[in-house]
């Protein structure tokens, strides 16, 4: 990478009048902000469908775009909706967050009227065929779950959750149009993402896209590709993912999701997987995959267990998955998240691939943290950020991290006080050495913990909901970016 800046921002964090942030003018809007801030990046959090809990790192699909990004007021310009329809919806009383449960009761209702007016056209047809592969299994699996009242896939019918032949035929035809629904999604996600992403890169702004290394359990992508996942006969999984106690969590991380079988993936010289990365690889411009330690070992948990404490560390594919990826897809612009307990073994493995791993700012002053996160200790094939989407703000930090962390934060930015704290840690992050920093934008404005995008391990609360108001953002804003950007060379 050149050195370089960008900003992470959730799609879903974007000002729009219709609950959530859009692939619209507010997603243009940003980029032109990005682009007189002198940024080359913008890093979103993944785009998948979300269900339970609304986390973006358990979609329905590896593969899918959510239709809450689907932004109204271009169908309506182009006439799937009246002029005003949108605007009649009640999305929800707080603009500065997202109101999950009234998309999740509403946005469907909305798209529908779209699709009742929407006529086929040779660019749905090709979307449709190019992308077979993945979407008539999950348009399946969506209408499915429809008509399971939004069961797991494991509760449905014995035929259905086999994949029996006959029992796929008959759902095929019994559910054509409601598949159809699904499949017109996807077709305006997927334009109107490819739009916005176009007009990104026309002002000189690349897209950082986020990957889950595990898919969830109940997804389209488990459903129809049973094989690659530890399940037994019944297709309950046998181990589950997660992560060991550690000082920030006693008993572990849970999180649930069916782990691979890496013996069968390695004999298929990991083709789903290179499928994945290569659909992702069209969709962003540079592609982090997180917990790339999970590539040179995992941790597995027995899928019965309550808690993560007694998991035990398994082997992965190590360097054979690596040396795939870098033979099928040369060139791939890949980020290593590589947070967390770190082996002589993963740093190995992240050294081998050439990929840059991952440095936050705030474990550096974090005295539960291990790890060498000391700015004057980083190289250069790395990226920087003063936090990422599950740490709090550089300003909350301040004032939730115990006294002896903050003060030592202090005493390394040679600062009396915390006022103006979070632009230390941005000048920090810009001067270093690292070839890419990547701010959060919650850190640009000095937000507390209001700011705060996910808080791991819990579910609920404000988890995922922070948005922009409209107007919160100010040219003035952009120049004093810009200002820093270029004095520290990026």
């Amino acid at each position: 990478m050149e050195r370089a800046a960008g900003i992470l921002l959730a799609v879903s964090s974007l000002p729009s009048p219709y609950g959530i942030g859009s692939f619209g003018t507010a997603g243009r809007e940003w980029c032109d902000f990005l682009a007189k801030a002198g940024q080359k990046y913008w890093q979103i959090l993944p785009l998948g469908p979300t269900g339970w809990g609304n986390s973006p790192y358990q979609s329905f699909s590896a593969f899918a775009v959510s239709s809450y990004y689907i932004d109204l007021d271009t169908l309506a310009s182009e006439g799937l909706l009246k002029k005003g329809e949108a605007e009649k919806i009640v999305w929800g009383s707080r603009p500065g967050s997202v109101n999950y449960g009234a998309l999740y009761h509403r946005r469907e209702k909305i798209l529908r009227l779209a699709f009742e007016k929407f006529r086929l056209v040779k660019a749905f047809k090709d979307f449709r065929e190019k992308n077979a592969f993945w979407l008539e299994d999950y348009s399946l699996f969506m209408a499915l779950k429809k008509a399971n009242q939004g069961k797991a896939w494991l509760d449905w019918e014995e035929g259905l959750r086999f994949r029996k032949k006959d029992a796929l035929a008959k759902a095929r035809e019994d559910y054509i149009e409601e598949i159809d629904y699904h499949v017109f999604v996807q077709y305006q996600a997927f334009r109107q993402w490819s739009a916005l992403k176009h007009y990104a890169n026309s002002r000189g702004i690349s897209i950082i896209g986020d990957m889950p290394i595990y898919v969830s359990m109940d997804s389209s992508d488990t459903w129809a590709n049973s094989d690659l996942f530890q399940l037994d006969k019944d297709l309950r999984p046998i181990r589950v993912s997660g992560c060991p106690p550690d000082p920030f969590a006693a008993d572990g991380q849970l999180w649930g999701n069916p782990l691979y079988r890496w013996d069968y993936i390695r004999k298929t010289n990991f083709a789903w997987w290179i499928l994945r990365l290569r659909e992702s690889l069209s969709l962003y411009d540079v592609v982090r995959i997180d917990h790339f330690r999970g590539f040179e070992s995992y941790y597995s948990i027995l899928a019965a267990d309550k808690t993560a404490a007694n998991g035990e560390w398994v082997k992965g594919p190590g360097l054979s998955f690596i040396n795939a990826v870098n033979k099928q897809l040369p060139g791939a612009a890949i980020i290593a998240e590589d947070l967390g307990y770190l082996t002589p073994e993963v740093k190995a493995l992240l050294k081998a691939s050439g990929y840059p791993g991952m440095k936050v700012l705030q474990f550096a002053f974090d005295s539960r943290e291990s790890g060498d996160y000391m700015p004057h200790s980083y190289i250069r094939n790395c990226v920087v950020y003063t936090g990422t989407h599950d740490n709090t703000t550089s300003m909350d930090w301040f004032k939730s991290a115990p006294p002896e962390d903050a003060k030592l934060a202090l005493d390394y930015f040679g600062l009396k006080s915390s006022k103006d704290g979070n632009w230390a840690y941005i000048r920090t992050a810009l001067s270093c050495v690292a070839d890419l920093a990547v701010i959060p934008l919650q850190d640009y404005l000095g937000l507390g913990k209001q700011g705060r995008m996910n808080a791991p391990s819990t579910l609920g609360g404000n988890n995922w909901c922070w948005r922009l108001l409209p107007g919160q953002i100010e040219s003035e804003l952009a120049v004093k970016i810009k200002r820093i950007t270029d004095i520290c060379g990026r």
